[in-house]
């Protein structure tokens, strides 16, 4: 699967928003989006045309993406997924994005960003119900407890952020700090998702 691998910080300016791509620099003075609040480019800053029905819901599509680093013909895959359950659509895409195994860690606080949360998960340094998961989109279930690798909790860059473990997870996990571990108590809720998302624009998109 490809994956975009250029600077993170165009992302969050070309959305306009912060995207916590970058873990801890996001919320200091050296985010990009506080120093440079316009699109990247050599038109960035006399960009005033207004945005077509069509860009408004590509750029929200696109915002989305990239908050949780999935490429599109992935992304589609999930929307048609979501597609199939029952419920409303937008509110299924976002649950099953939640799910995925990279953004529980990085909600846990076991990571301090999703793209770094990717990274680690691929490496192997996390568990689900005991046993290693390195694959990033592994969709949590309902009762599955994530955890820290027993043998990875003494890398110096674990040890840095258990030792720094101060996240607040949403109320559908709950997290022991001290065994490093996590457990998905239910599904999420459209209300648990505190990111400015119009998932409708979306499924108003691919239902073109």
């Amino acid at each position: 699967m490809a994956r975009y691998t250029g600077p993170v910080c165009r992302l969050c300016r070309r959305e306009g928003m912060k995207l916590f791509l970058k873990g801890d620099r996001c919320y200091t003075g050296k985010c990009a989006i506080d120093r440079r609040a316009y699109a990247p480019g050599q038109h960035g800053q006399s960009r005033g045309k207004k945005p077509t029905e069509y860009g408004i819901q590509l750029r929200e599509k696109q915002k989305v993406r990239r908050i949780y680093g999935v490429m599109e013909k992935q992304f589609r895959s999930y929307y048609d997924k979501a597609n199939r359950q029952k419920g409303v659509v937008g509110e299924n895409l976002l649950r099953l994005l939640e799910r995925r195994l990279d953004n529980v860690v990085f909600q846990l606080g076991f990571a301090t960003s999703r793209p770094e949360a990717r990274q680690l998960v691929r490496h192997g340094h996390y568990t689900v119900n005991g046993r290693r998961v390195d694959i990033p989109s592994f969709l949590v279930r309902v009762g599955d407890v994530v955890g820290v690798k027993e043998a990875s909790k003494s890398s110096p860059r674990l040890k840095e952020i258990l030792s720094n473990l101060d996240r607040t997870p949403p109320k559908w996990m709950s997290l022991d700090a001290t065994a490093a571990t996590g457990t998905i108590i239910e599904l999420p809720a459209r209300d648990d998702i505190q990111m400015p998302i119009q998932e409708h624009l979306i499924v108003e998109k691919y239902s073109r």
